[in-house]
């Protein structure tokens, strides 16, 4: 029995590390939307990734499960909403300035790393480099190079990935199509060659190569338009891919036409 409820008690501790993080991934999406998906992009991914290595490692010690109550607090924090009067009483957190909130993000991202290192010591220093953005960019940018060589691979990925859109939002075009580039060939499951060709499709664009930009934009669609499971069924576009389809039909209408039409739905090719 006392088994059964010091197992239920670290379900409990993992249920509320879950909602924390995946509430921040929702909330992340809506501001994003109609944006250019351009900042924190990656942190959702993060997130995802910090939850399966929850699962994988979060029950093995207390100090795993602190590791992870601490990162799930500082995610929180990086969250809190901005309001120009707290509410008297609240014990939800708030800021009144995205400054005094990332200041207090990044300090909170560093006592993780600083006391719990590992991997959620990792991903909390890429947390920590986002929110260093809004304070020094300059530092927030050396700080995500520098964990482009992080020894946990998603780690790298997503921060080679955030530093070419902080490069793109900079105007710094051919810097950041290099990294998208790095990305594409990359292959990696956490920032898809599909997310990346996308954004150095955009990025072609703005440096006037528009042939090559419709190029990368034909060959994503097509590939996803033609792609099939292994039972020989459509497979679903990625949202990369019809936002591709979206971008290639403004920037190039007569490429556009030459698509080969997607499937029908499932109900219909009958």
């Amino acid at each position: 029995m006392a088994k059964y409820k010091k197992k239920r008690a670290r379900q409990l501790q993992h249920d509320k590390f879950r909602d924390t993080t995946m509430t921040y991934v929702d909330r992340v999406t809506d501001k994003l939307e109609g944006k250019g998906r351009q900042v924190l992009y990656g942190i959702g991914a993060a997130i995802v990734i910090g939850l399966i290595i929850w699962a994988v490692t979060g029950w093995r010690s207390s100090r795993n499960d602190k590791a992870s109550e601490a990162l799930g607090h500082a995610i929180k924090i990086a969250d809190a909403p901005i309001v120009a009067t707290p509410v008297p009483g609240s014990n939800e957190p708030s800021f009144r300035t995205e400054k005094e909130r990332a200041q207090k993000a990044v300090e909170e991202f560093q006592k993780v790393a600083n006391n719990y290192g590992g991997s959620i010591g990792e991903y909390a220093r890429y947390f920590a480099a986002n929110n260093q953005l809004t304070l020094d960019r300059t530092k927030g940018l050396a700080d995500l190079n520098s964990l482009t060589t992080s020894s946990v691979p998603e780690v790298a990925t997503l921060s080679k990935f955030a530093l070419a859109q902080a490069k793109e939002a900079d105007g710094k075009y051919d810097e950041a199509a290099t990294l998208y580039n790095d990305l594409v060939k990359l292959n990696s499951p956490i920032i898809t060659p599909d997310t990346a060709n996308l954004r150095l499709a955009m990025v072609d664009e703005k440096l006037g190569k528009k042939q090559e930009a419709a190029d990368i934009l034909f060959k994503m669609v097509e590939a996803s338009r033609q792609a099939k499971d292994k039972n020989g069924k459509p497979v679903p576009q990625s949202a990369a891919a019809r936002e591709a389809t979206t971008e290639l039909e403004k920037l190039d209408p007569a490429r556009y036409a030459q698509l080969t039409p997607p499937p029908l739905p499932e109900n219909l090719a009958m």
